[in-house]
């Protein structure tokens, strides 16, 4: 370039001065010349002198260098005409058109969003530079795939009116697998104990899924800290790694790892001490460390320890506390003497929190639901608490709580609350189909936060094969400040049972009812709700039912009925829908009050537990049970129309809906007065699937039947029926499930095998419903 420069000058100086020696002038004004594309603001910028400058050779030669730095020129001549400046400029060719060939794995649109961000993308002045540093980036994207072959190669062909067309080709190569990892220097664990720790994997059968035989150095980075903490949780605390060799085969095709450690000897934990200012009881904080002399050292221990130290010291209002682990190690006897020092600083009070982002929710909404107070002392569980349950009410899509501290003190923070509203109300009009119900049609309007008041207000229209349904319900989750819950609703229900497995009757419902609920504590709930309801049942003369017509006679068909329901949950899982973790409790018991033309009580349990097999993994497996009892007190009859059925893809797959259990006098199912019914899911992710948010598989063993203790009998009767439980007549299943949160709803699909069908059963391979999840 100062080559170039040195003609430029000198044919500017021959051109206006007549080669006499340069004299430096002020700048009247500068003339631009030659540009096309290139903004005139982007030249000036460039060229670091201006009009009214006075300027010199050497300011002229900086000026131009600096624009030839820009990268928009290819050529630049510096002309002086009396005061003037005349820039002559030849702009670089423009990128007209970017060709890729050759490119399977990566899609051609994120290679050129890859271009776009490295600086080349059609319309763009072409810098050789960039397609250089291009060439580089797309090498390195390949090799953190594993594809160490891949070659790029560009060429660049000259277009009509200054314009250029790139083209890239791309050989991609395959993907080098690891064929073999060698830990060299372990003696206390075999090699295959130590491999399976490692992320990284020789090819196997999933390998094409799972893609762990593929090298990177990041995998391998995490690989080498699991090693070493292996080692050191099992006492062996001067555990090194002395080299690693990652080596590549001359056809790039397969890595070989090595990995030579130092193993050391194993420690063991002498004692354990405190020091430090101990602002809670050291016994207390003694009984926090779970580690005792003459145990195995671990590191992993050692941590927990400390964290579960600074959580308490958190607790108690020493937010900024400094827990700092010492460990003193004995060559003689090879054990550990460890201290740790406490700092716990200075207790915090809370001076103002500030609620930023509901703007709808009322503040109080918000609010109500802290367990942290302003100018009460901070504490990190009431913090985390807090964050818990504006999260579990289901307004706000994101909740984030920080502690700043105020200026000027040294013992006060602000909570700064900011949340994020997701909508809370809904609007459903949508059709379904079971192979239960038949089509479906529901028609709803329910806001969960009615104008930001946290109250829950909805109304419902269900209209199926089986059913119709209207209903109204409101609920006020802070009736009192207490957390005391309040409120009712309203409906009528038509059921017909005439096209389903059931015995031939229908059903005609209107009632309502008011609820409270009181909260135990964050996860338990007692609820108690009185309720009005108005019966009548219709039977079908042409197809007649002894047991049905047997409790008509006896107690009328139309029934007025008062009830009160007890409830109890406990609620721990971490998703409302699709959880992966925790477990849920939950018990109601409904009784007929005396004075109700009906007499009966009715008492389920259901449970759920869910366990990750491993942390964060995908992997879950499941249990799931649901156990009901009812009877009738009295001297009347217990209603066979409040009956437990099962079958179906809610309770036992494989089984056509409420098919089991006892039979009628037409051979229909009867229902019973006792369920059993449980399952067994391993929860899989669902293959091929990026976002498993929306989607659920599983592979699943169902089991159960539902039983009566007391069976009609008549002359005339001929109902299949046997009193108390046998679990003998339990029902299994097994199959394969598959539940996706539609746009329309969520669809879910069982293909099921009966494990134990009796010739009588109405069984069914295929299930699947529109409106349903498992």
């Amino acid at each position: 370039m100062n080559k170039q420069f040195g003609w430029m000058l000198g044919l500017a100086l021959w051109s206006s001065l007549s080669q006499a020696a340069f004299t430096p002038f002020k700048v009247q004004d500068i003339k631009l010349e030659g540009v096309q594309r290139v903004e005139p603001g982007i030249v000036f910028r460039n060229f670091p002198v201006s009009t009214g400058d006075r300027v010199t050779e050497s300011a002229i030669s900086d000026a131009v260098s600096q624009l030839f730095k820009s990268g928009y020129f290819e050529d630049v001549d510096v002309l002086k005409d009396g005061d003037f400046l005349i820039l002559r400029v030849k702009e670089r060719p423009a990128v007209s058109l970017i060709r890729l060939n050759g490119n399977k794995v990566i899609k051609d649109e994120d290679l050129i969003k890859g271009l776009k961000q490295s600086g080349l993308q059609e319309g763009d002045v072409f810098k050789r530079s960039a397609l250089d540093q291009i060439r580089l980036d797309l090498i390195r994207m390949y090799v953190s795939q594993g594809r160490y072959g891949a070659a790029i190669d560009t060429e660049v062909e000259e277009l009509s009116g200054n314009r250029v067309a790139l083209d890239i080709n791309i050989k991609e190569g395959s993907v080098a697998s690891i064929q073999h990892i060698n830990v060299v220097g372990n003696t206390v664990f075999d090699d295959e104990e130590l491999k399976d720790l490692f992320a990284l994997k020789l090819p196997s059968f999933w390998s094409f899924y799972t893609k762990d035989d593929r090298y990177a150095r990041e995998k391998l980075s995490g690989d080498l800290e699991r090693l070493r903490s292996y080692y050191m949780d099992r006492g062996y605390i001067n555990f090194s790694i002395d080299s690693t060799q990652v080596s590549i085969t001359p056809d790039k095709q397969n890595v070989f790892i090595t990995v030579n450690i130092d193993e050391g000897d194993q420690y063991t934990l002498r004692d354990v001490n405190l020091a430090g200012n101990m602002v809670v009881p050291e016994e207390e904080l003694a009984s926090i460390i779970s580690m005792e002399p003459g145990e195995v050292f671990s590191r992993q221990v050692m941590t927990d320890a400390q964290k579960a130290l600074s959580d308490r010291l958190g607790e108690a209002g020493y937010m900024f506390a400094n827990i700092s682990p010492v460990p003193e190690l004995h060559e003689e006897d090879h054990s550990v003497s460890l201290k740790f020092y406490v700092d716990p600083g200075k207790q915090t009070y809370v001076r103002r929190i500030n609620v930023k982002g509901n703007s709808r929710t009322a503040d109080e909404v918000v609010r109500r639901e802290l367990y942290q107070m302003e100018a009460a002392v901070v504490s990190t569980d009431s913090i985390k608490q807090s964050k818990e349950r504006l999260e579990r009410t289901g307004y706000f899509s994101s909740v984030n709580l920080e502690t700043v501290p105020v200026p000027g003190t040294d013992d006060q923070v602000d909570l700064n609350l900011s949340v994020e509203e997701q909508q809370s109300g809904q609007f459903t009009a949508s059709v379904g189909y079971s192979q239960s119900d038949g089509i479906i049609l529901d028609f709803g309007v329910s806001q969960d936060n009615f104008f930001g008041s946290g109250k829950s207000v909805g109304f419902n229209i269900t209209r199926s094969g089986t059913e119709k349904e209207i209903s109204f319900n409101y609920l006020d989750p802070f009736y009192t400040v207490n957390g005391v819950s309040r409120g009712f609703d309203v409906f009528y229900r038509k059921s017909e049972f005439d096209d389903d497995d059931e015995s031939s009757y229908s059903l005609d419902e209107f009632g309502g009812g008011v609820t409270f609920g009181y909260p135990i504590d964050d996860y338990q709930r007692l609820t108690l709700s009185l309720g009005i309801e108005q019966i009548s049942v219709n039977t079908n003369d042409n197809a007649p039912v002894d047991e049905i017509d047997s409790f008509i006679d006896e107690n009328g068909d139309e029934y007025l009925n008062f009830k009160t329901t007890l409830g109890w949950s406990n609620n721990h899982l971490n998703r409302g829908v699709f959880p992966t973790a925790g477990y849920s409790h939950n018990a109601t018991l409904e009784i007929a009050i005396p004075g109700s033309e009906l007499s009966y009580y009715r008492a389920i349990y259901q449970t759920k537990w869910y366990q990750p097999l491993q942390d964060e993994s995908d992997w879950v497996f499941g249990l799931k049970g649901r156990l009901g009892y009812a009877d009738s007190y009295g001297d009347k009859s217990y209603p066979f129309f409040k009956n437990f059925y099962a079958g179906g893809l809610t309770t036992i797959k494989g089984f056509e809906s409420n098919s089991l259990g006892p039979r009628d006098s037409n051979d229909d199912a009867f229902g019973g007065n006792i369920m059993v019914v449980g399952g067994a899911e391993l929860i899989f992710p669902m293959p091929f699937i990026e976002s498993q948010n929306g989607w659920r598989s599983l592979f699943f063993v169902d089991g159960g039947n539902v039983f009566t203790t007391e069976c009609f009998s008549s002359s005339s009767s001929s109902s299949k029926c046997e009193e108390g439980v046998s679990f003998d007549e339990l029902r299994y299943s097994a199959g394969l499930g598959i539940s996706w949160l539609s746009p329309v709803g969520p669809l879910s699909i069982a293909i099921s095998k009966p494990l134990n069908a009796k010739e009588s059963d109405e069984t069914q391979v295929f299930q699947f419903s529109l409106g349903q999840s498992f």
